[in-house]
């Protein structure tokens, strides 16, 4: 891919992120950022390391494959929500920790949802 061409790939990303860090209800506490990419802009934390660690991810808004097996390990009641544009392509994606797939799922962009979890922050 030419510089250009990933310039414009990144030019469409336009993300609205709502995290419920301890999960989700009537009255759960949340958080709300924004992230915009070439410019970078947005109120996310880190947002140009943020921007270049997403581009780096394939298909970080994929859905678990239905079918799939997936470990009963339970890793909290976080919630997280992205909707925009991604790559140029709408999305609508929900984050979960209830099981092994969804930890897998959360932890690719867990530097996306700040102080929702210690190992998120981390990544």
């Amino acid at each position: 891919m030419s510089i250009l061409a990933a310039i414009l790939v990144v030019a469409s990303t336009s993300l609205n992120i709502t995290v419920w860090p301890n999960g989700m209800g009537p009255q759960a506490p949340k958080k709300t950022y924004t992230l915009k990419c070439a410019p970078v802009g947005g109120t996310l934390p880190k947002r140009a390391a943020a921007c270049t660690k997403l581009m780096r991810v394939e298909r970080p808004f994929a859905s678990v494959p239905r079918g799939m097996a997936c470990t009963m390990i339970y890793g909290g009641p976080q919630v997280a929500l992205v909707i925009g544009s991604f790559r140029g392509k709408q999305i609508r994606a929900t984050f979960s920790r209830k099981d092994g797939c969804q930890l897998a799922r959360w932890n690719r962009v867990g530097f996306l949802f700040p102080g929702a979890t210690a190992s998120a922050h981390s990544r």
